[in-house]
Protein backbone atom coordinates (compact mmCIF):
# COMPACT_ATOMS: atom_id res chain seq x y z
CA UNK A 1 0.00 0.00 0.00
CA UNK A 2 1.16 3.51 -0.81
CA UNK A 3 -0.27 6.95 -0.24
CA UNK A 4 -0.55 8.79 -3.52
CA UNK A 5 -1.09 12.55 -3.76
CA UNK A 6 -2.70 13.96 -6.88
CA UNK A 7 -4.80 16.89 -7.98
CA UNK A 8 -8.21 15.92 -9.30
CA UNK A 9 -10.34 18.59 -10.95
CA UNK A 10 -8.30 21.27 -9.21
CA UNK A 11 -8.47 19.76 -5.73
CA UNK A 12 -5.69 18.03 -3.83
CA UNK A 13 -6.53 14.39 -3.14
CA UNK A 14 -4.84 11.54 -1.34
CA UNK A 15 -5.49 7.84 -1.63
CA UNK A 16 -3.85 4.89 0.08
CA UNK A 17 -3.97 1.77 -2.05
CA UNK A 18 -1.74 -0.58 -4.01
CA UNK A 19 0.21 1.42 -6.62
CA UNK A 20 -1.01 -1.06 -9.25
CA UNK A 21 -4.67 -0.06 -8.85
CA UNK A 22 -5.99 1.46 -12.09
CA UNK A 23 -6.60 5.20 -12.00
CA UNK A 24 -10.12 4.59 -13.30
CA UNK A 25 -10.95 2.47 -10.24
CA UNK A 26 -9.59 5.13 -7.88
CA UNK A 27 -11.62 7.85 -9.59
CA UNK A 28 -14.83 5.84 -9.48
CA UNK A 29 -14.48 3.87 -6.23
CA UNK A 30 -12.40 6.13 -3.99
CA UNK A 31 -13.34 9.60 -5.23
CA UNK A 32 -16.91 8.87 -6.41
CA UNK A 33 -16.24 10.43 -9.82
CA UNK A 34 -18.32 8.15 -12.03
CA UNK A 35 -18.32 10.18 -15.23
CA UNK A 36 -15.42 8.14 -16.61
CA UNK A 37 -16.81 4.78 -17.68
CA UNK A 38 -15.26 1.33 -17.87
CA UNK A 39 -16.24 -0.46 -21.01
CA UNK A 40 -13.36 -2.44 -22.46
CA UNK A 41 -10.72 -2.19 -19.72
CA UNK A 42 -8.07 -2.38 -22.45
CA UNK A 43 -7.74 1.23 -23.65
CA UNK A 44 -9.55 0.47 -26.89
CA UNK A 45 -12.83 2.37 -26.49
CA UNK A 46 -11.95 5.69 -24.81
CA UNK A 47 -14.94 5.71 -22.47
CA UNK A 48 -12.58 6.20 -19.52
CA UNK A 49 -10.64 9.12 -21.04
CA UNK A 50 -9.31 11.73 -18.60
CA UNK A 51 -6.68 14.43 -18.89
CA UNK A 52 -3.36 13.64 -17.20
CA UNK A 53 -1.43 16.89 -16.94
CA UNK A 54 -3.56 18.10 -19.87
CA UNK A 55 -3.01 15.07 -22.11
CA UNK A 56 -5.80 12.61 -22.96
CA UNK A 57 -5.23 9.14 -21.55
CA UNK A 58 -7.31 6.04 -20.98
CA UNK A 59 -7.57 5.89 -17.21
CA UNK A 60 -8.10 2.12 -17.29
CA UNK A 61 -4.48 1.74 -18.48
CA UNK A 62 -2.87 4.18 -16.03
CA UNK A 63 -1.84 2.86 -12.64
CA UNK A 64 -2.38 5.11 -9.63
CA UNK A 65 1.32 4.80 -8.77
CA UNK A 66 2.10 6.54 -12.07
CA UNK A 67 0.15 9.69 -11.18
CA UNK A 68 1.72 10.66 -7.86
CA UNK A 69 1.90 14.48 -7.82
CA UNK A 70 0.13 14.72 -11.19
CA UNK A 71 -3.02 16.58 -12.22
CA UNK A 72 -6.12 14.73 -13.43
CA UNK A 73 -9.16 16.31 -15.04
CA UNK A 74 -12.28 14.21 -15.45
CA UNK A 75 -15.46 15.14 -17.27
CA UNK A 76 -16.78 16.41 -13.94
CA UNK A 77 -13.90 18.90 -13.88
CA UNK A 78 -14.66 20.22 -17.35
CA UNK A 79 -18.14 21.45 -16.55
CA UNK A 80 -21.42 20.77 -14.78
CA UNK A 81 -25.04 20.65 -15.84
CA UNK A 82 -25.48 24.13 -14.38
CA UNK A 83 -22.27 25.46 -15.94
CA UNK A 84 -21.41 23.50 -19.08
CA UNK A 85 -18.16 23.92 -20.94
CA UNK A 86 -18.51 24.90 -24.61
CA UNK A 87 -17.72 21.32 -25.63
CA UNK A 88 -20.46 19.90 -23.41
CA UNK A 89 -22.91 22.55 -24.61
CA UNK A 90 -22.09 21.79 -28.25
CA UNK A 91 -22.64 18.06 -27.70
CA UNK A 92 -26.02 18.87 -26.18
CA UNK A 93 -26.99 21.41 -28.86
CA UNK A 94 -25.99 19.14 -31.74
CA UNK A 95 -27.69 16.04 -30.30
CA UNK A 96 -24.34 14.23 -30.26
CA UNK A 97 -25.34 11.72 -27.62
CA UNK A 98 -27.55 8.69 -27.63
CA UNK A 99 -27.05 6.23 -24.79
CA UNK A 100 -24.42 8.61 -23.34
CA UNK A 101 -22.04 5.90 -22.16
CA UNK A 102 -19.19 7.06 -24.40
CA UNK A 103 -19.99 10.77 -24.17
CA UNK A 104 -17.73 11.67 -21.21
CA UNK A 105 -14.71 10.21 -22.98
CA UNK A 106 -15.55 12.05 -26.19
CA UNK A 107 -16.04 15.32 -24.32
CA UNK A 108 -12.72 15.02 -22.49
CA UNK A 109 -10.82 14.06 -25.63
CA UNK A 110 -12.52 16.82 -27.66
CA UNK A 111 -11.63 19.37 -24.97
CA UNK A 112 -7.98 18.28 -25.11
CA UNK A 113 -7.98 18.46 -28.91
CA UNK A 114 -9.59 21.90 -29.03
CA UNK A 115 -6.98 23.20 -26.58
CA UNK A 116 -4.33 22.49 -29.23
CA UNK A 117 -5.88 24.25 -32.23
CA UNK A 118 -6.95 27.76 -33.18
CA UNK A 119 -9.24 27.10 -36.12
CA UNK A 120 -12.33 25.04 -36.91
CA UNK A 121 -11.06 21.53 -37.64
CA UNK A 122 -11.97 19.60 -40.75
CA UNK A 123 -14.00 16.42 -40.53
CA UNK A 124 -10.84 14.39 -41.07
CA UNK A 125 -8.98 16.27 -38.31
CA UNK A 126 -11.79 15.55 -35.87
CA UNK A 127 -11.84 11.87 -36.88
CA UNK A 128 -8.11 11.59 -36.24
CA UNK A 129 -8.30 13.46 -32.92
CA UNK A 130 -11.16 11.30 -31.65
CA UNK A 131 -9.90 8.07 -33.19
CA UNK A 132 -9.37 6.48 -29.78
CA UNK A 133 -13.02 6.93 -28.80
CA UNK A 134 -15.66 4.47 -29.93
CA UNK A 135 -19.43 4.87 -30.03
CA UNK A 136 -21.77 1.98 -30.72
CA UNK A 137 -24.94 4.07 -31.09
CA UNK A 138 -24.18 6.95 -33.45
CA UNK A 139 -22.71 7.30 -36.91
CA UNK A 140 -20.28 9.92 -35.51
CA UNK A 141 -21.74 12.67 -37.74
CA UNK A 142 -23.28 14.61 -34.84
CA UNK A 143 -20.20 14.09 -32.67
CA UNK A 144 -17.99 15.57 -35.39
CA UNK A 145 -20.42 18.46 -35.85
CA UNK A 146 -20.40 19.09 -32.08
CA UNK A 147 -16.61 19.34 -32.04
CA UNK A 148 -16.69 21.76 -34.96
CA UNK A 149 -19.43 23.80 -33.26
CA UNK A 150 -17.38 23.96 -30.06
CA UNK A 151 -14.36 25.09 -32.08
CA UNK A 152 -16.37 27.90 -33.66
CA UNK A 153 -17.60 29.03 -30.26
CA UNK A 154 -14.09 28.81 -28.85
CA UNK A 155 -12.86 31.19 -31.56
CA UNK A 156 -15.53 33.74 -30.58
CA UNK A 157 -14.66 33.66 -26.88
Amino acid sequence: METIQLTVNGRDKYVTCPPTKPLLDVLRDDFDLTGSKECCGKGECGSCTVLLDGISVCSCLVLIGQVDNKSITTVEGIGTIANMDIVQQAFSDEGATQCGYCTPGFVVNAKSFLNTIDQVPTVDEVKIALGGNLCRCTGYTKIIKAVQTAAKRQLIE
